[in-house]
């Protein structure tokens, strides 16, 4: 797909996703986001899509929202309110989407950039990215779910000095901290996005979505209701293809051959 502020590229089971403003340092504004949320859309839709990696074009990955002209108060409030609808959209995309997201980190991320490396299951680094929360140095607070996402990864102390503190954290200490899962040199950051994603669009795929839902309520439910829920769970899965391929190759002590089904 060309011709977009987002392009969507196919390359088997795995959708690459690429922001594609660089010479706005991939700046958010309504049209990319509109891009956005149609490309992860159209991932969450097609079953045979295993695998997502989203990452951005030229130095940035995404230096956020994009803010340049915004002067009249009610515009500005009407344009961010507007930003921000389509942002929670294909985030809340992402979250529910049963195939594992992938942020592979170019660059700079800040703000609502962040928040959308954040949004995904994974974070692999270029050396050369840092990360910002960036909200409050334009006396804003956060959006994008940066505020749920960021202190399951770092704790609430440090999201504290991120968010209130304006702390930017270069990518070595963000694999210190839990921000990044993964740092490699930029020539290699595509190579490893790509292991990752190949590794995981192996795997089943139906029941990556179920552990995503339950890690995304183990925060805000009771140990009893947790229970309930992975009982729930694990007897959807069962008559699923791959729960049978996966036993079968278990008591075969084989590899499992998974279809995401």
């Amino acid at each position: 797909m060309t011709g977009k502020l987002v392009t969507f590229e196919r390359k088997g089971a795995v959708a690459w996703l690429t922001l594609t403003r660089p010479e706005a340092g991939n700046g958010m504004n309504v049209a990319l986001l509109t891009d956005l949320g149609e490309a992860v859309r159209r991932c969450e839709a097609d079953a045979d899509i295993r695998a997502v990696v989203l990452t951005g074009s030229g130095r940035f990955f995404c230096v956020g929202g994009d803010l340049s002209g915004m002067r009249d108060p009610a515009e500005t409030a009407l344009s961010i309110r507007t930003m921000t609808l389509h942002l929670h959209g294909a985030i809340a995309a992402l979250a529910r989407m049963r195939a594992p997201s992938i942020a592979a980190v170019n660059g700079p991320a800040a703000g609502a950039g962040f928040s959308l490396a954040l949004a995904c299951d994974f974070l692999i680094a270029s050396d050369t990215a840092q990360f910002a929360s960036a909200y409050a140095a334009a006396g804003l607070s956060a959006d994008g779910g940066q505020s749920w996402t960021l202190p399951r990864r770092i704790g609430s102390q440090r999201a504290r000095l991120m968010m209130l503190q304006g702390r930017r954290v270069p990518a070595a200490e963000a694999l210190d901290w839990g921000i990044a899962d993964q740092v490699v040199a930029p020539d290699q950051l595509t190579v490893a996005a790509t292991q990752m994603a190949e590794n995981l669009a192996s795997g089943p795929t139906a029941a990556f979505g179920r552990m995503k839902n339950l890690l995304a309520d183990s925060d805000c439910t009771s140990l009893e209701t947790q229970l309930e829920l992975e009982a729930r769970g694990i007897a959807a899965c069962v008559d699923s293809a791959d729960a049978q391929e996966g036993i079968a190759a278990f008591v075969e002590k084989r590899k499992p051959v998974f279809q995401g089904r």
